[in-house]
């Protein structure tokens, strides 16, 4: 499929953003949204396998569901990265493991 040429996912603030997206653009986000995962976790400590494992399940879910109201349970925090992303917390995500190192270290 060919990629849509203007980026989708820094226009997605909350779930409600990705009601209107067509098959194609839903595609596309799922793209981003885990090239934007590789990207961050190749900067700052992260788990990369069970996000990317999850990238397409979250951005259907968020597409088909009514989040927040609709709540998803993850398996395990690290499945939420993409759920965070989509969820208004991309501009804070570089800080995710350094805050729960942190919190780590001080207990």
């Amino acid at each position: 499929m060919p990629e849509i040429s203007a980026p989708i996912l820094p226009l997605i603030q909350s779930p409600a953003d990705m009601k209107g997206l067509t098959q194609l653009q839903l595609i596309q986000l799922s793209k981003e949204l885990r090239q934007f995962i590789i990207d961050e976790v190749s900067c700052n400590p992260g788990h990369l396998g069970a996000s990317l494992g999850v990238v397409e399940l979250t951005v259907a879910l968020h597409y088909v569901f009514n989040s927040p109201i609709d709540q998803i349970i993850w398996d395990v925090g690290h499945q939420a990265y993409g759920h965070k992303i989509l969820t208004g917390r991309r501009d804070l995500f570089h800080t995710i493991e350094k805050r729960w190192n942190k919190w780590l270290s001080n207990s």
